[in-house]
This record gives structure tokens, C-alpha cells and sequence, in this order.
């Protein structure tokens, strides 16, 4: 007869929160915006708007 070997012990699970997860602040709260540059210079920005402007906007 042959004898099983002991089990090893598992991490335990985290455990479950029931909060209002819209209570919490998330990352899309906190993080800057798409197209958001710091430099805040007018003249660049237009410069890139006319740059990629689509052919049929001229």
C-alpha cells in the first residue's frame, strides 16, 4: 500500500472587498489626458494641427 504525499500548502486567496468600487479614486482619475503636453506652447500646437491636417481640409 502506498502512502500519498502530503499536500504542500497554498498561498492563501485575497480576500474579497464589497466597497463601492466608485467610492475608490482610479488611475484614469489621476492620470493627464491624451494629447496633454506640459510645454503648453501655442505656436507648436498649431504648427502640428497644419502639419497633420488630412489633404481634404486644405
Amino acid at each position: 500500500m502506498s502512502i500519498a504525499p502530503a499536500p504542500e500548502p497554498r498561498d492563501p486567496k485575497p480576500a474579497l472587498v464589497f466597497d463601492d468600487p466608485l467610492d475608490q479614486q482610479s488611475s484614469d482619475d489621476t492620470d493627464r489626458g491624451w494629447g496633454e503636453r506640459p510645454d503648453g506652447d501655442g505656436a507648436a500646437d498649431l504648427k502640428r494641427f497644419l502639419d497633420e491636417k488630412p489633404p481634404h481640409h486644405l
